[in-house]
């Protein structure tokens, strides 16, 4: 039964954000995140990076992960996704989304489920998409099946 409980949870919040985005269209987050990396990469350059500007601009695959800090799966998932940040830092750019704190993401994306995390090759195509809980190993291992593979500081 608490399965039960936590699976009708889950689906009430991806039902609410899902409604709570069609009803707010202002930015794309896509943009957003593009303008972000844009002007940290300028901050990195400007600052007198010694990074050559190829590697600077070499782009990277992406795992996107889409939740909310309130949902039970998404705290789950939320300490993979921060050692995945640090561990493949330069080999995989890795976000989270808060549907709840960015409204849009979730018809941007067509998030029906949260947590949902999608794989971007470094063009920027979606490669693969998985819902709910994600062990790391699992993650690592889907990577490598789509021909990324990261050696880490925990491998």
């Amino acid at each position: 039964m608490n399965k039960n409980v936590i699976i009708t949870g889950v689906l009430a919040v991806a039902v609410i954000a899902v409604v709570v985005a069609k009803k707010s269209r202002k930015t794309e987050p896509e943009t957003v995140l593009s303008a972000n990396i844009q002007k940290n990469q300028s901050a990195q350059n400007s600052a007198g990076s010694h990074t050559a500007p190829a590697a600077a601009e070499k782009p990277l695959p992406k795992l996107i992960e889409l939740g909310s800090v309130s949902c039970h799966a998404c705290k789950a998932m939320a300490p993979i996704i921060d050692e995945l940040k640090e561990s493949c830092a330069g080999k995989l750019d890795v976000k989270f989304i808060d549907v709840h704190k960015n409204h849009n993401a979730a018809s941007q994306y067509n998030i029906r489920v949260i947590p949902t995390q999608i794989f971007f090759d470094t063009d920027g195509n979606e490669l693969f998409r998985h819902t709910g809980f994600f062990p790391r190993e699992d993650i690592i291992s889907k990577w490598k099946e789509l021909g990324v593979t990261l050696t880490d500081k925990t491998d």
